[in-house]
């Protein structure tokens, strides 16, 4: 469990720094009410990544298979956008899909890594 603490620390630090590092740069090519999109994406990934994160904690404990109450807070912050003017469904989504840049960064790391 030890290391799947450590992984699921790398993945929440990752995401963070890459949401700070891209919440920067749309702000400046584009928008602040882009910007604000995308990080109502990317927090509504940290949560995603979280409730994830404690189902599979879970797993170990009884539980046999993994919830599918995660894709509700990406649905509903869909609904939400495409209802209201003010927000942007594209940003929101793309924002959404920031942890799964920190798992590709995770995977590169672990790629070029020498063997041990």
């Amino acid at each position: 469990m030890e290391e799947y603490y450590s992984l699921q620390q790398y993945l929440f630090g990752a995401t963070l720094i890459l949401t700070a590092i891209i919440f920067i740069a749309v702000w400046i090519f584009y928008s602040l009410n882009i910007a604000l999109n995308y990080l109502i994406g990317a927090c509504t990934g940290m949560v995603y990544l979280r409730m994830l994160a404690k189902n599979v904690e879970q797993l170990g404990r009884g539980k046999r298979q993994i919830g599918k109450n995660q894709l509700a807070v990406l649905i509903g912050v869909i609904v939400i956008a495409s209802q209201w003017n003010q927000l942007q469904v594209l940003p929101i989504f793309l924002g959404f899909l920031t942890f799964k840049g920190a798992i590709l960064v995770y995977t590169l790391k672990i790629l070029s890594a020498p063997p041990s």
